[in-house]
């Protein structure tokens, strides 16, 4: 049985005042690589501490990642205000930057769920990440879209009965890049992974493990 990890509450000095962080390292032995992990939509009650977003945070610290989840700008005990995703996009480069700051050598994955998935494919191509995941991601929704395509290893997963991304556009927009990422549709399953939970941490584990 793995040992719970050692987990530090943060705060982070972000472009819009100080982020609430939760940083949390493998119980024993140095990290492996880093990951920051970011959550779904700041107005439609997106925390950190989303089932999906601790899932994701768990994958990561199972594989020997040192893991930083954090709450966007007007969340939690973060500061500022909602700011349609640009500002957010910013508030994951402060993340990204502070746990490079702890960890220089490892490599950096950057995930995220829904909205959050969006704006972690865009930090991956800003910050050069070794590998990224993307859970549900709310692509069209944010910003336009994404203009760049990252060159990492990426993990898409996706649930074909998803109430809030539809299906259809994912696959669509994923069919227009090249090479693309990696996609794994979820038969059955919407867009909180209720019941799937594990089979989605085992699936990023996997991933991970393949790639790093």
């Amino acid at each position: 049985m793995l040992k719970a990890p050692k987990t530090e509450e943060v705060l982070i000095d972000g472009p819009a005042g100080r982020l609430e962080g939760l940083y949390e390292r493998p119980a024993s032995g140095e990290a492996t690589g880093v990951a920051v992990v970011c959550h779904p939509h700041p107005v439609h009650g997106g925390t950190m501490q989303n089932k999906v977003t601790h899932t994701l945070a768990r994958a990561f610290l199972a594989c020997g990642f040192a893991t930083l989840r954090f709450n966007f700008r007007g969340v939690g005990e973060s500061e500022g205000e909602f700011d349609e995703g640009a500002g957010e996009l910013d508030d994951a480069g402060a993340a990204t930057r502070w746990i490079r700051d702890r960890h220089r050598e490892p490599p950096l994955w950057i995930s995220g769920f829904s909205f959050g998935a969006a704006i972690a494919i865009k930090a991956a191509t800003t910050f050069s990440a070794a590998g990224l995941v993307s859970v549900a991601p709310a692509i069209t929704r944010v910003a336009g879209g994404s203009a760049a395509q990252p060159t990492c290893p990426w993990l898409v997963i996706q649930g074909e009965d998803d109430e809030l991304v539809d299906a259809e556009e994912t696959i669509a927009w994923i069919n227009g890049l090249e090479p693309g990422p990696e996609l794994l549709m979820f038969p059955e399953t919407g867009h909180y992974f209720h019941g799937r939970l594990v089979r989605l941490r085992e699936a990023v584990e996997e991933f991970v493990s393949r790639h790093s």
